[in-house]
């Protein structure tokens, strides 16, 4: 394998509730579950994703290298098994010739989280039990507002953007919310990809 084609595996509830892989939470808990090779290589494709949105072709053996594996290829190579154990992990999927990786990761899995040190265990029940407690309205505002934002840039029409955000998940009450702000922050801010969130924002 000289090279293959890395594009992102679009998953409108991951990516909306999903942890980015250079988040704390990735490095804190995903990261003794699948590795460092693992993180490093999913921490490189959300830096490629942010500048190809639609993938890229890499070479394996120049990835390999990039990442201190140095200039392996080949099916037994550590960039390959490292390729194959994102796909055990579900944290990626063959499309084809392609590689689908998620741009966001889930919260660890049960199975994966037994498996770590307790002191890790015991902060992630910490962690779960705090996001369950720390105003989740809030939270849930905020990304509804922030994805209806983005849905905003390329569609005109409220409705529409609250039926969007309506599949992907979120309650009916907060999709109305959150459409109409994004129409009409949209209408005043005709770049709102470009324009800084205030701190006061709900989409903050």
């Amino acid at each position: 394998m000289r090279t293959v084609r890395i594009r992102p595996w679009p998953d409108p509830v991951i990516d909306t509730l999903g942890h980015d892989p250079r988040s704390r939470y990735v490095e804190t808990f995903w990261l003794p579950a699948v590795g460092p090779t693992c993180l490093l290589l999913l921490r490189r494709a959300a830096d490629c994703f942010d500048e190809h949105p639609d993938g890229v072709a890499v070479d394996t053996a120049e990835l390999s290298a990039a990442l201190g594996l140095g200039f392996r290829e080949g099916a037994a190579s550590p960039l390959v098994r490292a390729l194959e154990r994102l796909v055990r992990f579900d944290l990626a999927v063959r499309a084809g010739d392609d590689l689908a990786v998620r741009r966001t990761l889930p919260p660890v899995a049960g199975r994966h989280l037994r498996r770590l040190p307790m002191t890790l265990q015991r902060r992630h029940a910490r962690w779960a039990e705090d996001a369950l407690v720390g105003a989740p309205l809030a939270l849930a505002r905020r990304r509804a507002c922030r994805l209806a934002l983005e849905l905003a840039a390329v569609e005109d029409d409220p409705d529409t953007i609250e039926r969007a955000l309506g599949r992907v998940g979120f309650h009916p009450a907060l999709c109305r919310e959150a459409a109409a702000w994004a129409h009409r922050r949209h209408r005043d801010l005709p770049e709102p990809a470009e324009v800084a969130v205030p701190v006061g924002d709900p989409a903050a």
